[in-house]
This record gives structure tokens, sequence and C-alpha cells, in this order.
């Protein structure tokens, strides 16, 4: 049965909205209607970016509430959602959506090379990719449920990889972390289903994202999946994020506890 619609106005809350996929998808759900709470984490340098998409969800008429913090902080992640209840009080709004796209964690393989020794992962960084690239989602969903910001209808979602079960080189500690994520989304999604919410994971296609360009040897990622593709390209942001606005669809209600593949096919082309 298709949850009924809550008065006032959708909020998505998007962690990791200055780039990539989380400001892709911001600005997709900013189109179908969505007002916006992103959370991103940037410098000087990269600010300005975060700052263009928080506009043009202005520009799209709809409201827009960014905070530049870390997402995975447990005393900054109250702040916000306090500033979120306030904001629905006020305007009797809920959040219909929430984005779990953070991509922070240690690239350090878990053992040197035999003939190139060098730095490993340490515990610190194994923990910290975990708790900012897996835990932190439950810490969110908490909060929010804590706060009754979250009805029936509403839809939680999380950027995994294929990495969650291929591995590469240096990608181990992320590896490891997005596999968590997957769990935290099917357990979520076996919990939150008697309250009508669903829970998925978001598996994109190698994507020319910041994150990627990270990754050591991103080079034969982006050539391999350019030459798999039958047109020839990667996966775009855009791809992404109007998915997931499509997946907000309230007739959806039934699915959920999925990896959902947003490809083009990459995942079944040899």
């Amino acid at each position: 049965m298709i949850p009924a619609a809550p008065s006032g106005p959708r909020w998505a809350v998007i962690l990791g909205a200055s780039s990539g996929f989380g400001a892709a998808t911001a600005l997709a759900l900013a189109r179908d209607g969505f007002d916006i709470v992103g959370v991103h984490l940037d410098r000087r340098g990269t600010l300005p970016q975060a700052e263009a998409v928080r506009d043009a969800v202005i520009a799209l008429g709809r409201q827009a509430l960014f905070f530049n913090v870390n997402a995975a902080d447990d005393g900054k992640r109250a702040e916000i959602c306090d500033a979120i209840a306030q904001r629905c009080a006020e305007e009797g709004g809920k959040v219909l959506c929430l984005l779990h796209s953070l991509a922070f964690g240690s690239l350090l393989p878990f053992v040197p090379e035999v003939d190139a020794p060098g730095k490993t992962a340490t515990r610190a960084q194994l923990e910290m990719t975990l708790d900012v690239m897996a835990n932190s989602l439950v810490f969110w969903v908490q909060d929010l449920l804590s706060r009754d910001l979250m009805p029936a209808g509403a839809r939680v979602f999380a950027m995994t990889s294929s990495g969650a079960r291929l591995v590469s080189p240096s990608y181990g500690v992320v590896s490891a972390a997005k596999a968590a994520l997957e769990s935290h989304c099917r357990q979520l999604a076996f919990e939150l289903l008697e309250r009508g919410i669903t829970v998925n994971s978001i598996c994109a296609g190698v994507t020319k994202t910041a994150a990627l360009l990270k990754i050591p040897g991103h080079e034969a990622l982006i050539s391999k999946s350019v030459a798999k593709s039958p047109i020839r390209r990667l996966t775009e942001p855009e791809d992404v994020g109007g998915a997931i606005a499509a997946l907000c669809d309230p007739r959806l209600y039934w699915m959920t506890g999925n990896t959902l593949g947003i490809h083009g096919g990459e995942e079944i082309i040899g």
C-alpha cells in the first residue's frame, strides 16, 4: 500500500553534496520538488563547487541548507539534525530521502609489495574508513528517526561500488567499508520495513569523480570500462542522480534491501 504523502516541504539529506553523485542527486531531486540539506567537507580550494550546487538548488526554486562539516562527527551530525528538526517544525516538512555518498578513506595496501616495500594501512586508518564510509549511515538514520523526521514513504540510499566484492590494488580498506555499507543497508531495510521506509544501496558504473581519480591505477579502470561499453562511455553522475530521483517514486514502496546497479550494463559485459 502506497504511504500517504506528508504535508509540507519534502526534504532530502545529501551526505557528500558538493560533487559527484551527491551533487547530481541533489540537483535531480531539487528539479523534482525536494528541498535540499547538503552536507559536505571542503577546504577553500573546492568550496566553490559546493556553493555552486547550493546556488543551483536555489535557482530551481528550492530551499538549500548546506553545512561544510565532517558528516561522520557525532556532534556536527546532531547539530544538523536539530537544525532540520527546527525547520520542519516551522514548516511542517519531513525528510523523505537520505543519500549517503561519502568517499573518504585510506587507499594504502594491507601488506607491502615484495619488491617495493612501503606504507601499509594502520588500525586508525581502517577504523576511520569504516566509520566514515559505512557506520555513519547507521548513525544518521538513528538521529533522523529519533527526531521523528523520516515518515513512512521515506527512502534511504547509499553509494557502494563493485569493489565491495572485487579486489584491486590498494582498495582493500575501502572495499571492506563498502561491504559493510551494503550489510548495513540490508539490516536497515529489514528493521525499517515496519515503518514503511525503504533502504537500498546503489552500485554505479565506473564514473570519473574526484574519488575515482584518487585511486591508484584509476586510468586502467577507466580504459577497461570504456572499452567494454557498447557506446564507449563511462557512467556519469547525472545517470545516477536521475535514477535515485526516480527511485523516490512512492509506488516503489516495496523495493528494499537491494544493491541496485546503475551502470549501463557494465556489470554484465565480459
